[in-house]
C-alpha cells in the first residue's frame, strides 16, 4: 500500500528477523562495503586518526567496482573544464540533477582523482607519459581516465585493497549487514551483521559506532539480466528503509544498451560491452547491417544511455528481434588485444569472435541513479547515518547517470564524507562516547522470504518494471510483490512463522523491500524521463514531473511516498544540521 504526504521521518522500529549479536567490536566508524566509495571512505577516516572497520558482504575486491570497464570521468585534458563536465551531466540528467551537488563532483573530481594516483592506481598513459583519455556517451570531450584498456575497476580496487592492507585497517569480510542500531534518540549507534566463517567473530554479531557509513552498492539483482554481481541485493537501501531514513529517485534504473546477449532464458550477472566501445568507434547494427542511431541524437551511438537504450529497444520491436548487432570488426585484432582484452576474452568465452563478427547485445540493468537520500556531505536523514556510492542519491545523477561519472561520485563523496565525521571527531575517541543502543527486540522481527522467492521477484521486475514499463504492467508488478509480502506477513502474524533465517532468506527480503519502492515511484511518475521509460506516458512532462519522488517505509511496512520540487533544489541540501 502506497501513501502519500509528508510524514515526519521517524524510526520504523523494524528489523530483519535474525538472531541476537553473541559478539560486537567498537569503533568510530563502521564504512559498509568495499567497492571504490567505501574503501575511500574508510582509508580518509583512517587517516584523519578515526578508528575504522570495513565490513564487506564477501571478499575485499568483489563489489561491482572491480567490473567496471569505461573508467573516471573528469575534467582532466587540455581544453577540458569543469563547466564543460557540469553541462554534459546536467544534460544526461534530464533536468532532475541537483546542480549543486554536480558542481562538487566535478570541480572537486580531478584532484580527487590525482589522490587516487597518489594512492596507487595506474592509469593508461600516452607515448609522452600524459593520462590516455577517451570518449564515452553523452560527453562532449575525452576525459575517461582508463586502466588497462578496460579494466579500470580492476586496476582501482586493486590499489584500493592494497591500500587498506599496508595501513592495517581492520576488515570484516563474508558478512552481511543486517540492520542499524539506533539509540532512544534515534541516532546511529552501529550495525548488526551476519558473519560466515570468521572463527570468533562467525554469526550474528555487532559493530557499535555513532557513525556508520553505508557503500553497499547496487540492486541489479532485482532484475532478471544484470551486470551487477551477485552480492548486489539492495542491502544498503532495504537497511536504510527499515531505519526510517528517505529514499529518492528509485524509479531511476539505467539499463545499459550493450550487454552480451546470452540467450532469452540468461539470469544473473551478464557480460559488459563497454560504452569505451562504441566511444572509439563501434556502430550498433540491426540484422540487415543497418545503423539505426544516426538520425536519432546528433552523437548517434554516443548519445546518452537512456537514448542508446530506447534506440535498441524500439529496433528490436520493428524487427520482432531479441537483440541487436555491436560491429567494431573495423578494429582489426591489434586494437581489440590491447584496448579491449577483458571485453575480447569475455565474448570469446561465449564463442563469439568481435574481430570477424558481429557482437550480439541487448539492454540489462545495470545503475541505479537513486538511493538513499543525502545531502552534500553524505548525510542522510537519520543522524550519523552516511551514505555514498551507487546506494546514495546524491542529486548527481538525475533521472539518468552520465558514462563512468559512477566511480568519480563515489570518490568525491566518500572524501566528504570523512571530511564531515572527522569534523565531528575534532580530536575526541568517537566510539568511546557511542550511545548505547537499544535492545535487540525479541519479538518476531520483519517477515523473511523464502530463498526461491528471490527468483519470482527478479520476473516479476523484469516483466513489469524493465526497460518498457506502463500502468497496467506496473500494477501487475505491484500487485504481484504485495502478494509475496502479504504471505510472508500473515505467516509470521497468523502462525508466527517465517522462513529460516539466513543470508538467501535475508536478501531475498531486502529484494521484495527494493523491488516495492522501485514499481511505487514507478507507478507514481506518470512521464518518460531518462531512463524511465513510460510507453503510455511517452513524452517528458516537465511541467507536472520535474520533481524527484521521496518514499519512506512507515512502521507497518507501508510506503509513504511524497514529492519535491525542482523549485526546492537542491533536494537533498543540509537534512541534518547535527
Amino acid at each position: 500500500m502506497t501513501t502519500t504526504g509528508t510524514t515526519p521521518n521517524t524510526a520504523t522500529g523494524i528489523r530483519l528477523h535474525a538472531p541476537a549479536p553473541g559478539w560486537s567490536i567498537a569503533a568510530d566508524v563502521v564504512v559498509v562495503g568495499s567497492g571504490v566509495a567505501g574503501l575511500t571512505a574508510a582509508l580518509r577516516c583512517e587517516a584523519a586518526g578515526l578508528t575504522t572497520v570495513v565490513v564487506t558482504k564477501a571478499r575485499l575486491d568483489d563489489g561491482s567496482t572491480r567490473w567496471a570497464q569505461g573508467g573516471v570521468a573528469a575534467a582532466l585534458g587540455e581544453g577540458d573544464t569543469p563547466q564543460q563536465h557540469l553541462d554534459d551531466t546536467l544534460v544526461a540528467g534530464a533536468g532532475l540533477c541537483d546542480e549543486e551537488a554536480v558542481r562538487i563532483l566535478v570541480t572537486e573530481g580531478p584532484d580527487a582523482v590525482r589522490r587516487l594516483i597518489e594512492t596507487g592506481a595506474h592509469f593508461d598513459e600516452s607515448a609522452e607519459g600524459e593520462l590516455e583519455l577517451a570518449r564515452e556517451g553523452g560527453h562532449h570531450r575525452r576525459r575517461i581516465a582508463h586502466a588497462g584498456g578496460d579494466a579500470t575497476g580492476a586496476e582501482i580496487s586493486r590499489a584500493l585493497v592494497e591500500a587498506v592492507r599496508a595501513r592495517g585497517l581492520r576488515t570484516v569480510e563474508n558478512a552481511l549487514v543486517l540492520d542499524l542500531l539506533t539509540d532512544a534518540d534515534g541516532k546511529t549507534a552501529g550495525v548488526t551483521l551476519h558473519v560466515m566463517g570468521e572463527g570468533q567473530h562467525d554469526g550474528v554479531g555487532a559493530v557499535h559506532a555513532p557513525a556508520v557509513v553505508l557503500a553497499t552498492g547496487g540492486m541489479g539483482q532485482v532484475f532478471s539480466a544484470t551486470t551487477n554481481p551477485s552480492v548486489s541485493t539492495g542491502d544498503g537501501v532495504a537497511l536504510a528503509l527499515r531505519a526510517g531514513a528517505e529514499v529518492a529517485d528509485l524509479e531511476f534504473v539505467q539499463f545499459h544498451p550493450t550487454v552480451l546477449f546470452l540467450g532469452a532464458d540468461a539470469e544473473g550477472q551478464q557480460p559488459l560491452v563497454s560504452e569505451a566501445v562504441r566511444g572509439e568507434g563501434a556502430h550498433l547494427v540491426d540484422a540487415d547491417g543497418v545503423r539505426f542511431m544516426t538520425g536519432q541524437h546528433e552523437l548517434a551511438e554516443l548519445a546518452p544511455r537512456d537514448i542508446v537504450a530506447k534506440g535498441i529497444m524500439r529496433r528490436m520491436q520493428e524487427k520482432g528481434a531479441e537483440h541487436m548487432f555491436l560491429d567494431a570488426r573495423h578494429f582489426g585484432a591489434d586494437m581489440w588485444e590491447h584496448r579491449f582484452p577483458t571485453i575480447l576474452a569475455a565474448c570469446r568465452a561465449h564463442g563469439i569472435d568481435p574481430v570477424t563478427e558481429p557482437v550480439p547485445v541487448a539492454p540489462a540493468a545495470h545503475y541505479a541513479s537513486g538511493g538513499v537520500r543525502t545531502d552534500s556531505r553524505g548525510r542522510t536523514t537519520v543522524p550519523g547515518l552516511y551514505a555514498c556510492g551507487e546506494v546514495a542519491c546524491t542529486g548527481v545523477h538525475g533521472a539518468n547517470r552520465l558514462a563512468s561519472n559512477s566511480l568519480l561520485e563515489g570518490l568525491v563523496y566518500a572524501e566528504r564524507i570523512a571530511t564531515d565525521i572527522a569534523a565531528r571527531h575534532a580530536g575526541n575517541t568517537l566510539h568511546a562516547r557511542v550511545p548505547a543502543p537499544l535492545p535487540h527486540p525479541h519479538r518476531p522481527g520483519h517477515p523473511l522470504l523464502a530463498p526461491e522467492t528471490r527468483f519470482a521477484i527478479q520476473r516479476i521486475m523484469t516483466e513489469g518494471a524493465g526497460v518498457l514499463r506502463s500502468a497496467d504492467s506496473l500494477a501487475r508488478a505491484a500487485a504481484a510483490l504485495e502478494q509475496l509480502h502479504t504471505d510472508a506477513r500473515d505467516a509470521l502474524q497468523e502462525h508466527g512463522k517465517t522462513a529460516e533465517p539466513g543470508v538467501d532468506t535475508w536478501e531475498a527480503t531486502n529484494l521484495l523491500s527494493v523491488a516495492r519502492v522501485l514499481v511505487a515511484a514507478a507507478s507514481e511518475r506518470r512521464e518518460t524521463r531518462g531512463c524511465h521509460w513510460r510507453e503510455d506516458h511517452a513524452e517528458r512532462d516537465d511541467a507536472a514531473w520535474r520533481r524527484h519522488l521521496v518514499v519512506r517505509l512507515n512502521p507497518d511496512r507501508s510506503l509513504a511516498v511524497h514529492t519535491t520540487d525542482t523549485a526546492d533544489l537542491p533536494p537533498t541540501a543540509r537534512l541534518q544540521e547535527k
